[in-house]
């Protein structure tokens, strides 16, 4: 019996921080979105921030916006499995590539945000080369432009988040048994087979764990880009509005916590239906 419960002993305190850390706070989420929060505290009313937050045009603009952004996965997972490939082969100065393709996800989001904007300017230095090069047709106000600036936003999360898919990707490539991949090579296959066949089937794990993260980043960890880059408003208008900055604008603005934790929980119980079923299923594929 001591055996089995003393490894428990070692990590409890541990698990007592993060129930206090995290626990507490989830718990006083949970329950605020049940109250009509005034200050601390408020008085009960079920369900009814439930229906404001469904009722309102807004939030489904907002959750529109989160699902668009789900379409920037598949091109996520596209760059970061061709450059963690590409990588892998281990070209000439591969690691000095490597380093400069991780360089973005060392940059805080802030620091990136920014930069983008600047950039992307309608009289920024992407639009002024784009001129130069006689391409004036594609030097779009690619964050002024209600049509264009989610694109924009989601062109910029790529950019970033595909850094560490990249790593994550090239990691798993790299501790691939060599004789596979040799035996392939002397068979005939060619890069794309190799690619295809041996390494790819091998490292479907990490990349269904790089499109599980892809995911619950556009849902629910893309504050500060939309922050930084639409001017803490979602502009222009609200192009860029999502689930997120609906939360703060709740909290901050309109001094709403009970709406705001409403829309929190929402966003816990989505990132709960989505990590549960993945990491049973893939118990279930390694077994």
């Amino acid at each position: 019996m001591r055996k089995k419960i003393e490894p428990y002993l070692y990590v409890a305190p541990l698990i007592l921080l993060l129930l206090f850390v995290f626990g507490y706070p989830v718990a006083k989420m949970v329950e605020f979105s049940f109250k009509m929060v005034r200050g601390i505290d408020g008085p009960w009313v079920g369900w009814r921030n439930y229906e404001l937050v469904l009722g309102q045009d807004l939030f489904w603009t907002s959750v529109g916006h989160n699902i668009q952004l789900l379409l920037a996965i598949p091109v996520l997972l596209v760059l970061s499995i061709f450059a963690a490939a590409l990588l892998n082969e281990q070209p000439a100065g591969w690691k000095t590539m490597r380093s400069i393709v991780f360089l973005p996800y060392i940059l805080a989001i802030p620091v990136v945000a920014v930069i983008a904007k600047q950039m992307l300017q309608l009289d920024g230095p992407v639009n002024e080369t784009l001129r130069g090069a006689g391409l004036d047709g594609l030097a779009l106000d690619w964050l002024g432009s209600p049509d264009v600036a989610l694109f924009t936003l989601a062109g910029v999360i790529i950019w970033r988040e595909a850094a560490l898919g990249t790593i994550l990707i090239l990691a798993r490539m790299m501790s691939i048994d060599e004789s596979h991949t040799e035996a392939a090579r002397l068979e005939g296959a060619s890069w794309w087979q190799r690619l295809r066949h041996v390494q790819l089937p091998q490292s479907a794990s990490v990349i269904e764990f790089v499109g599980v993260l892809g995911i619950i980043t556009m849902v629910s960890a893309i504050f500060a880009y939309v922050y930084m880059i639409g001017g803490g408003r979602g502009g222009p208008g609200t192009s860029t509005m999502v689930v997120e900055l609906y939360v703060f604008n709740a909290l901050t603005r309109m001094s709403l916590p009970g709406i705001a934790a409403t829309v929190c929980v929402m966003l816990l119980g989505l990132c709960l239906l989505i990590m549960v079923p993945y990491f049973m299923l893939r118990q279930r594929g390694d077994r």
